[in-house]
């Protein structure tokens, strides 16, 4: 994968002014962060009216190059840029909060080169504009509003209120395009064609082409700061599937292990599963003596590259989370010769294995085990991630009853996904198994978290019934249509009314009618909700079908009995 490659100019005066408010920057981190993160760039220019101007531009420009690289590398653009913006605009606006009454506030206009597409964030009247075959075109609106005689103010910037709107757009960009930020103090009162002038007259010169626009803006009665920062992309970046392929495959695969055998001071002990597509031994590590579990791929594989991404791709989540209730990668500090991986060794039963030895557990330990699933999953949907692929032979439980997941190579990752990687879920289909996949997924649905509460509606289910809430896997978006839920209590009568009413809305065949919060689930099965309550005309057929029909084919039995009577004594 090819990285973005940019030459930047810039050039800010205070002109008129007293003092410069303006702020600008770009950053651009080593690799990997300039692959999973991108390239970061930014300009702002501090409200003269507020207590320090540049102060406020400055910290918005600062923290936002700072912060955004400390954010989880699974997290979007977006979501990563809208929690660093969130804070920066909180804590400008505290400032105005003391005895002076006087805030920080500044315009911001920033955007994140990654995989070919730029990411725009703005408020207020600062300007990005996109430079393309001799046309300049801006990718963001002033957030002014007129009042009185031609008097402009602000209606959006960072610091004016506790919460702000920041326009976001995503705009594909191509090798040769320059992008052209400048403050109010010169888009204000240079025409678009003197800027394309200054840039096309000074060639590869960015920052002489920025200096002549800050000039020529001041001379045509700018009464404000100048500020020009040039990004021209020569590189936008984008996947490159060979690269890519090259970069995964640099390890070859191990060959099939066997017991007592040792690589790279793992010594195996004995397969513990296997699989068309991974092999997963236990082994000891001789360096530390610890024993930890080695998952390997399939060797039939070994030209597939979309399967090494998905294989590789376990191991970087793994890292990304530390969450007691999911297993942890393993990091050895002796060099890898082969592609695999290590996680640590839960001595104990799946919990398919521990559903077969308990087929009617008591409802105080189905909500404990609900409990730990779903703090697990919480670890995966903060930082963006979809497992994807929850089941009971995914989930495992140590001799002291702690649940863990231990299968996450099928996780969405919101930031992997903005690369469009070769293997990616709209490339692979459906990942998850038959009869825990969400009906909408069928259809074609994009990951979401409302998926995986699905399927640990499905898997609290089976634990209570030992069946499925449809009573068959669904395997086709026809047979999902057609498909009716099954009440647990049909299949297990100490379920409560209310509990079975929770679990056939935490598997809704529609997401909209699903729980929107894992929380909701746990309350909904822990105590009664009253909108589950069973009413005096709930119809006998949806509160005890069995009752219904034993009750008619009863009724039914009397009338003929009685027509019979009749008969006989005419």
């Amino acid at each position: 994968m090819s990285k973005p490659v940019i030459d930047i100019g810039q050039h800010s005066e205070a002109g008129p002014r007293k003092a410069n408010e303006d702020s600008f920057g770009v950053m651009v981190p080593q690799p990997p962060l300039c692959e999973t993160k991108g390239l970061a760039m930014a300009v702002a220019d501090g409200m003269s009216s507020c207590a320090e101007p540049k102060a406020a531009s400055e910290t918005a420009v600062k923290s936002f190059l700072d912060d955004y690289y400390a954010t989880h590398e699974s997290w979007s653009v977006e979501t990563s840029v809208s929690r660093v913006l969130t804070s920066i605009n909180r804590w400008l606006y505290s400032q105005g909060q003391g005895e002076s009454g006087h805030g920080l506030v500044t315009t911001f206009t920033g955007a994140v080169l990654k995989a070919g597409v730029l990411h725009v964030f703005h408020v207020g009247d600062s300007r990005l504009a996109l430079l393309r075959d001799g046309e300049l075109r801006p990718l963001t609106r002033m957030h002014r509003v007129t009042i009185g005689e031609k008097r402009d103010y602000l209606s959006r910037a960072l610091g004016i209120d506790v919460a702000v709107r920041v326009e976001h757009r995503e705009v594909p960009v191509e090798a040769g395009d320059v992008l052209v930020f400048t403050t109010d103090g010169v888009h204000d009162v240079l025409k678009d064609a003197d800027i394309i002038h200054a840039i096309e007259a000074h060639g590869d010169d960015l920052n002489a082409a920025a200096e002549a626009i800050c000039k020529a803006a001041l001379q045509a009665g700018a009464d404000d700061n100048v500020t020009c920062q040039i990004v021209r992309i020569d590189d936008p970046g984008q996947p490159d599937e060979h690269a890519w392929h090259r970069r995964l495959a640099a390890l070859p695969f191990p060959p099939p292990l066997e017991p007592g055998q040792v690589m790279d001071g793992l010594r195996i002990i004995r397969e513990l599963h296997a699989s068309a597509r991974t092999q997963v031994y236990l082994a000891e590590d001789t360096e530390t003596g610890r024993q930890v579990v080695v998952k390997t791929p399939s060797p039939k594989f070994e030209d597939d590259p979309d399967y090494i991404e998905q294989f590789m791709r376990e191991e970087w989540v793994g890292r990304l989370i530390d969450n007691p209730h999911v297993a942890k990668i393993v990091q050895r500090n002796t060099p890898r010769t082969f592609l695999y991986f290590c996680m640590e060794y839960i001595e104990g039963p799946t919990l398919r294995q521990w559903m077969n030895d308990h087929p009617r557990p008591p409802l105080s330990k189905v909500r404990d085990i609900a409990r730990q699933i779903v703090s697990g999953l919480r670890a995966f949907h903060r930082r963006e991630i979809i497992h994807q692929d929850l089941k009971p032979e995914n989930i495992k439980l140590d001799a002291d009853g702690t649940v863990k997941l231990i299968d996450f190579g099928s996780a969405h990752v919101a930031s992997l996904e903005e690369l469009k990687l070769p293997g990616s879920q709209e490339d692979r289909g459906p990942l998850a198994t038959a009869g825990y996949v969400a009906p909408e997924v069928l259809e074609g649905a994009r990951p979401h978290k409302r998926q995986d509460i699905y399927s640990l509606g499905v898997i609290i289910y089976e634990m209570l019934t030992g069946k499925l809430p449809y009573g068959k896997p669904l395997e086709s978006a026809r047979q999902a249509r057609r498909a009716r839920y099954v009440p647990a209590k049909r299949h297990n009568p100490e379920v409560p009314l209310w509990m079975d009413k929770a679990l056939e809305k935490a598997v809704a065949k529609e997401p909209q009618r699903r729980y929107q919060l894992m929380s909701e689930l746990l309350r909904d099965i822990s105590r009664p909700n009253p909108n589950f309550a069973e009413r005096a005309d709930t119809p006998l057929l949806e509160r005890n079908p069995e009752a219904f029909w034993k009750g008619l084919a009863l009724l039914s039995l009397l009338l003929n009995i009685i027509l019979l009577i009749t008969l006989l004594t005419r």
